[in-house]
């Protein structure tokens, strides 16, 4: 339960992009076609999950597939079609501030109690509920901070020193037993999750995958360093409070010392690194480059409007009882979870 192969497998096919793409990488087809990636639902599953492929070709690859399919010139005109229509579409739907220091003020706004999802899990979550959370998020957490790495070699100064401290705590400040992703790792032990890389794919919907896309998407180009930084200074301002939230769920459902030590962790290190990111690293930046404060605005405003995405889809499956999961843990062989889901509305 607790294996960690390095190149996870190939998933399952959502739509006619998703499936050329995979059986591609198979070396059992054609590439889709880039135009195609226009006509596609910029936030549906279909391309989310084509999207998320190609980039997880920069983290560990999938078995089978050859490394240097990484760099495959066609693959890549493919990803950028994926990507263009993705963008096009935040840039579109994302309501977004006048400012930065609007965007900031914003996320300093305490939610009321009991919204959102860790208000919910707080007051009302169930331990199945808890446990398909954290199945999600283990598509970023067993990587946590690696798409937020690739900004250190496009800063200098104040914002590369700060944000180069920051991502050291991520990754354990030098001890391997204290890198975030293993800490998730013991987490997901504790809920009877299969904690192998990759392995809940195929369980995510659209929402949580557009998300993850988003920091590779913000990662891996330059001209979005200053989306980078602002999606970064959403997580860390935000983080606290919901980890504070999180910690004290999995305390009233019993879910385990190490879950609960991952949140309890991340209340008072992303309090520190909020600090951090706000002064020193968005500082920093825009001491040196001024012109990117909308970059920054927008990075912070185009994760809150996935966040929120992200949240109607869970609280709306939850509150009628049922799984948000396309594949029910039950049935991947996990352990069961000790409230049966009903799927009454």
């Amino acid at each position: 339960m607790s294996h960690h192969p390095r190149e996870p497998r190939l998933p399952r096919p959502r739509g006619p992009l998703s499936a050329a793409l995979t059986a591609s990488l198979r070396g059992a087809g054609p590439l889709p076609r880039s135009a195609d990636a226009g006509a596609a639902d910029p936030y549906g599953d279909d391309l989310q999950l084509a999207l998320y492929v190609c980039y997880e070709l920069h983290y560990r690859g999938f078995a089978g597939v050859p490394a240097e399919r990484e760099w495959d010139p066609e693959l890549l005109r493919v990803r950028a079609a994926l990507e263009g229509r993705f963008l096009d579409a935040l840039r579109a739907d994302t309501p977004v501030h006048d400012s930065l220091d609007d965007a900031l003020g914003a996320l300093l706004v305490e939610p009321a109690e009991g919204a959102g999802v860790a208000g919910f899990l707080h007051k009302e979550g169930e331990l199945w509920q808890l446990r398909e959370y954290a199945a999600l998020r283990s598509l970023y957490h067993l990587k946590e901070a690696d798409p937020h790495a690739w900004v250190l070699p496009r800063l200098w100064g104040r914002a590369k020193a700060a944000m180069a401290a920051v991502e050291f705590d991520e990754f354990g400040g030098g001890r391997a037993d204290r890198v975030h992703a293993r800490l998730f790792a013991d987490l997901m032990t504790d809920l009877g999750l299969d904690t192998a890389y990759g392995r809940h794919l195929d369980a995510a919907p659209a929402e949580m995958l557009a998300l993850v896309n988003l920091m590779s998407l913000f990662g891996l180009h330059r001209e979005l360093r200053g989306a980078l930084v602002g999606h970064f200074a959403e997580v860390e301002i935000t983080s606290s409070p919901a980890s504070r939230r999180l910690a004290e769920a999995m305390r009233r459902t019993g879910a385990g010392p190490a879950a609960e030590f991952f949140y309890d962790e991340h209340v008072e290190a992303d309090a520190v690194h909020e600090q951090v990111v706000r002064h020193e690293v968005i500082g920093g930046l825009l001491a040196e480059e001024p012109e990117l404060a909308p970059d920054v605005a927008f990075g912070i405003d185009a994760t809150e409007y996935l966040e929120d995405r992200l949240a109607r889809r869970l609280l709306t499956d939850w509150r009628a009882g049922r799984s948000c999961l396309r594949v029910p843990l039950g049935t991947t062989g996990q352990r069961e979870p000790e409230r049966r889901i009903s799927h009454t509305s």
